[in-house]
């Protein structure tokens, strides 16, 4: 049985079982979506399926994937569907993850292919268990999609490599992604509670990190709202990515899984959203996306279209 088949939390989520039920509150009318359905939903549902590949938007729940599966988007998740990891905010299984699959690299590659997409996002469970964490999987998935589809854009959205030697990192770099993300997810004093198996500022090393191997890759990082942060909290985030030199800041409201995961504190406003667009720009990100339903690879590939041009502007404009 897979994980998300799993219908009681306790069961998805064993390390969360001990932990109080916390209300769900009803969603404002702002982050309500359309249910999933139509004929290119189901031919990447499909397309999926039939590659044996695994998906962040079915295994975090993502609000978006309706709209996303029906523009044939979607967010390939390599390295299984069992986190190391029991981030309170994740719906992600927690458990012993299964040995790396060594042909799902051309499997990813071949799916990107048959979708015809000019632009993929792959990411993956935290997989503690692995001496590199991954990086060479990573690696290898990037360059079978190179093979197969050159013209292809590539993004991915890694984990932290905390227990890793600094090599992991320089692998996955050497492999030349377009698009290096890892998300903070939330403010350093809610790490804690939130995100209790990561460092705040070794990921913010870890994006600097990639900048200083090759400045050439663009970096981006994402924070979730409505954790309990305040204002303040999320400016000085800011100011910490770009202190990094992160290109791309994505802010989106958290949603709850179940009871057992971390409550949401508000529902952040659309105007509220438009605020911290506006206060990011002004610090320097090239490209912003804050909205409720933002997710990190929520539009990513025309996203990166205008980070593109952002930088291209900014350079014309430092050589006029």
């Amino acid at each position: 049985m897979r994980p998300r088949d799993l219908k009681i939390p306790e069961q998805r989520h064993p390390e969360k079982a001990h932990r109080p039920d916390n209300a769900q509150p009803k969603k404002p009318d702002w982050i309500r979506v359309r249910a999933p359905g139509g004929k290119a939903y189901a031919e990447t549902h499909r397309i999926m399926r039939d590659n044996g590949l695994v998906t962040v938007c079915e295994e975090a729940g993502c609000p978006n994937v309706g709209e996303c599966w029906s523009q044939r988007h979607a967010t390939m998740m390599i390295m299984g569907e069992i986190c190391t990891r029991g981030c309170t905010f994740c719906n992600i299984a927690t458990g012993k993850p299964d040995a790396l699959d060594a042909f799902e690299p051309g499997r990813v590659a071949q799916a990107v292919e048959k979708l015809g997409l000019k632009h993929v996002v792959i990411t993956s469970v935290d997989r503690d268990d692995l001496e590199d964490g991954g990086a060479e999987h990573f690696a290898q998935t990037i360059r079978a999609v190179r093979h197969r589809s050159p013209g292809t854009t590539i993004e991915i959205l890694t984990p932290d490599f905390l227990k890793c030697a600094p090599s992991a990192l320089e692998t996955v770099v050497a492999a030349k992604p377009d698009v290096f993300n890892h998300n903070l997810e939330t403010v350093p004093g809610l790490y804690p509670e939130v995100r209790p198996g990561a460092r705040y500022f070794h990921s913010l090393r870890l994006l600097q990190r990639v900048k200083e191997l090759d400045p050439s890759i663009f970096t981006k990082s994402g924070i979730m709202v409505g954790l309990g942060e305040t204002r303040q909290q999320v400016l000085q985030v800011m100011d910490d990515m770009r202190a990094a030199d992160v290109d791309f800041l994505t802010i989106g409201q958290y949603l709850q899984p179940t009871p057992k995961h971390h409550a949401v504190d508000r529902f952040v406003t659309p105007e509220e959203f438009a605020a911290y667009e506006k206060a990011a720009y002004g610090k320097g990100f090239l490209m912003v996306s804050a909205t409720p339903l933002t997710r990190s690879s929520y539009h990513a590939g025309d996203d990166f279209a205008r980070l593109r041009q952002a930088r291209m502007e900014r350079l014309a404009g430092a050589s006029a």
